[in-house]
């Protein structure tokens, strides 16, 4: 994994080998966990009661660069002390698929945060979907008309002023060149060397590369077709290259892509307990690793990083599916206790309730504006007209229409929840089937804190109050082999480290 530390000081009486320190922790954390660090971002006596800080919002903006997979912190104070600014920001974070994790604290303090963290994407996925419904609608009409309904407009056209998809002779005919050059046997990585060798490049300037060669052989635009949605129409665009051309080159991709592929890595291969699942001896993170017998068998498991890098811990693999099903057991318990949930909505609101003063005091100076205003108003009723009455209306208008919008967007941001909208949110987990890979990530990022694996026991730690529990060998079903470690005998590993949903493999 490559990973960026944040650390911060947050006010002018801690020093700077405060940050050094931070650092030097962080730093070790990284080394032990076979963490690459990439970028170091660091705010200097400022508090994190507030998100103004501009390390930090350069740290949220670079990870949308998908450059790094985890922040690391000296503690998770350090990334925010006001619950709803860490819940919002970890959401971001999350959305670009990057955690962020303590260096110091293996149990994160104030988890509850996380459920309101899921909560706040719920919302707003719901609230996206209501908004896109209406938007679609319009856009439909668009389509019937194939107009441009947005996005990238493809390479080799423009728009015009009735937005009408109308063809760049110029760059159409280096799109004819790729489909013919592919068609005669170029692979894409000859097309993409052959334009690049020419000086042709995109609209933003970039070189040709393999990735961009494929999209543009696949754009059934260029053969004429018009699509949005389910809305399918045939030479509802200009046609750059004939329809026999475009399903030459697709037949081509097509055989090629089912060509074997060495190193892929398979979409079952993801393991859901990265960053959650600790080796219960050294409190290093178990990664994700597969292995071939002689009978071309495939086993995965979890293994502690340390003893991967045999820096002295000798704790053994935990076989991969048998930790995940109970781990997924424990959480399909609570989701199920009807208890349970209430009192996780009460955290949830009281979590919410501390998510800041912006929205009272905005609200407390809106209402005191009026009042002002309504005051001047009575004023000018009784014949004070002056210079100074003008001026003090129109300033005091502007005033108004300013902390409105402040209090709009405030709200836009920070949308109240009630308790009946977080136990909806929670049963709906209930829905969800276990057995499907996207959901059961689901379930583990939004529940699990923390996984700790002794050879004896299993310490859980979820994401509310009273959350610890413990299971024994003995508490586990009898023929359970949770605890049968034994990796296969092999010609060969495969070490998988994953996150933000992606694999990378390497041989040993």
């Amino acid at each position: 994994m490559k990973g960026v530390i944040y650390a911060r000081y947050s006010s002018d009486n801690q020093r700077e080998e405060s940050i050094e320190g931070q650092l030097r922790e962080c730093k070790a954390f990284a080394e032990k966990n076979d963490i690459q660090i990439i970028e170091t971002y660091i705010d200097r006596a400022l508090s994190a009661k507030t998100d103004n800080r501009p390390a930090f919002q350069k740290m949220i903006s670079d990870s949308a660069k998908g450059q790094f997979d985890v922040v690391i912190v000296w503690k998770l104070d350090r990334f925010a002390r006001n619950r709803y600014d860490s819940a919002h920001y970890k959401a971001i974070l999350k959305r670009n698929n990057v955690r962020v994790i303590s260096a110091t604290e293996v149990i994160s303090q104030g988890p509850e945060g996380i459920i309101l963290e899921s909560l706040l994407e719920g919302m707003a996925e719901y609230y996206s979907a209501e908004l896109a419904e209406k938007v679609v609608r319009g856009m439909a009409e668009n389509a019937y008309k194939c107009k441009f309904n947005g996005g990238a407009i493809p390479f080799g056209y423009y728009i015009d002023n009735e937005q009408h998809f109308r063809i760049n002779e110029e760059e159409a005919a280096v799109v004819r060149e790729v489909f013919k050059l592919y068609n005669g046997g170029m692979t894409l990585q000859q097309v993409a060397d052959h334009l690049n060798s020419k000086g042709i490049r995109s609209r933003k300037g970039a070189t040709f590369k393999v990735s961009s060669v494929s999209k543009m052989l696949s754009n059934r635009r260029y053969m004429g077709e018009y699509s949005f949605r389910e809305i399918v129409i045939e030479d509802g665009i200009p046609a750059i290259v004939s329809k026999d051309a475009f399903e030459s080159a697709n037949r081509r991709l097509a055989a090629n892509k089912r060509a074997p592929a060495k190193f892929k890595a398979k979409a079952d291969d993801e393991y859901i307990l990265t960053t959650k699942l600790y080796c219960g001896k050294c409190m290093s993170f178990m990664i994700g690793e597969s292995g071939t017998s002689r009978r071309n068998i495939t086993y995965r498991y979890y293994k502690c990083s340390s003893a991967k890098s045999k820096k002295g811990c000798d704790k053994k693999p935990v076989k991969k599916d048998a930790i995940e099903d109970l781990v997924i057991d424990q959480i399909q318990r609570i989701i199920w206790d009807d208890e349970l949930i209430d009192e996780i909505a009460e955290t949830v609101m009281t979590v919410q309730s501390q998510g800041g003063s912006e929205i009272p005091l905005l609200t407390k100076q809106l209402s005191e504006t009026t009042k002002s205003i309504s005051n001047v108003m009575k004023a000018i009723e009784m014949g004070v007209v002056t210079e100074t009455t003008k001026e003090r209306l129109l300033e005091l208008e502007s005033q108004k229409k300013e902390l409105e919008f402040q209090l709009a967007t405030e709200k836009i941001k920070r949308p109240t929840l009630t308790k009946e909208q977080v136990v909806l949110w929670l049963e709906h987990f209930r829905e969800l089937d276990s057995q499907n890979p996207k959901h059961r990530k689901r379930l583990v990022d939004t529940f699990v804190n923390a996984v700790i694996l002794y050879d004896d026991r299993i310490e859980f730690y979820f994401n509310f109050k009273g959350n610890a529990k413990i299971l024994t060998k003995d508490d586990l079903e009898k023929g359970s082999d949770l605890f049968a470690y034994a990796p296969p005998n092999k010609y060969w590993m495969n070490t998988y480290f994953f996150c933000g949903g992606f694999a990378v493999k390497v041989m040993l």
